[in-house]
């Protein structure tokens, strides 16, 4: 796969029905074309700087392409960790998404590349760092702060809703921040394209919607149930469901039974929209009703976001992050650097010939 240009095809009113019927047309397109990876022996036109993250499957990495003097965050994922965990389908799957994706609130596929051990994920770097390091630093978000990127995420939501997927995994550590102030959703590993419903039990426990705790089949509506608990943690700076120990049947139990109380910093209208999300009744759900997100965002915590302009990321953020350049990584944790060792053989060919 070839190095992609980033597009900013930004045009109409922040997701209108014109703009998104066309960013899935495209969306449809680069699915179905599914472009294989290149050969091992483009790796060599990477410098391999620093780690930026660990996971179960694999590591991301920041790199350097020489040619081009351009930075990217790598995921690099072992081919035998992904076999013997039955996750083949899950991670092909998860390439094609992230290469058929084109929205400016949500990260997308630069390149992609496999050698005997691994498969690489080539994204753009996002130097800010997750939400989740600045929202520690802080303790909480001032509300304007929270609507900035509350209305970032909704609209990104929409866009993958209406791309007909389920993203599952809205959490801070999965929201990073550009050098600008604005946000890029990612890691697409509980991402799924719909056809129906569908009744996986997988997602980060304190963000789960009470219909996948309970078994029943759900469609884009848990999403929006996510939504909630983020807009109450950027702005509380907790969990609504969190609990003193690490029971997490009894953080489901409060999240089955909606049990969780308003911070008394909320105004009035962020009390009501979350009320309007961390709702178990699916006919009463805003985003899942009939006018869709438009019940979200015309409610009147939003009445400020001019959504046209945001879309355009025309409006100055109320942060930016501290970066010096392109490279700097400073905003992300420090890891000790880890050795992946290839094989001289591959004996996963054939089940990521597709990737």
């Amino acid at each position: 796969m070839t190095l992609k240009t980033s597009t900013k095809s930004i045009a109409g009113a922040g997701g209108s029905s014109q703009e998104l019927i066309r960013l899935k047309q495209e969306f449809e397109r680069k699915y179905q074309e599914n472009e294989v990876s290149e050969s091992s022996e483009k790796l060599k036109e990477y410098k391999f700087l620093a780690i930026l993250g660990q996971g179960a499957f694999g590591l991301v990495k920041l790199v350097k392409h020489e040619p081009s003097d351009k930075f990217y965050a790598v995921k690099i994922q072992a081919k035998e960790k992904i076999v013997l965990s039955k996750q083949v389908k899950h991670f092909l799957n998860e390439k094609r998404i992230l290469s058929a994706i084109n929205f400016p609130f949500v990260v997308n596929l630069m390149f992609s590349l496999k050698d005997n051990s691994n498969l690489y994920l080539g994204m753009p770097f996002i130097n800010g760092g997750e939400m989740f390091t600045h929202l520690r630093k802080v303790k909480r978000f001032e509300e304007d702060l929270a609507r900035f990127y509350g209305a970032q995420v909704a609209l990104g939501l929409e866009y993958l809703h209406f791309m007909g997927m389920v993203y599952r995994d809205l959490k801070p550590e999965n929201i990073m921040i550009d050098h600008l102030g604005y946000i890029k959703i990612t890691d697409f590993g509980f991402c799924k394209i719909l056809k129906g419903r569908t009744y996986t039990l997988c997602g980060t426990p304190e963000y789960l919607a009470p219909e996948i705790i309970q078994h029943k089949g759900y469609g884009t509506s848990v999403d929006w149930w996510s939504y909630g608990v983020l807009l109450f943690e950027m702005s509380a700076g907790y969990s609504p469901f969190s609990v003193g120990d690490p029971d997490q049947m009894q953080m489901m139990d409060k999240i089955v039974q909606k049990n969780f109380r308003m911070s008394s910093k909320f105004s009035h209208d962020l009390k009501n929209l979350i009320g309007h999300l961390l709702e178990t009744d699916l006919t009463k759900r805003y985003g899942n009703l009939k006018d869709g997100v438009k019940d979200i965002k015309n409610h009147s915590w939003f009445k400020v976001i001019n959504w046209s302009s945001l879309y355009n990321q025309s409006i100055e953020s109320p942060f930016v992050p501290q970066v010096s350049g392109p490279g700097d990584y400073s905003q992300f944790d420090k890891f000790n650097d880890i050795f992946l060792p290839v094989s001289n053989t591959d004996k996963y060919e054939k089940e990521f010939a597709d990737f």
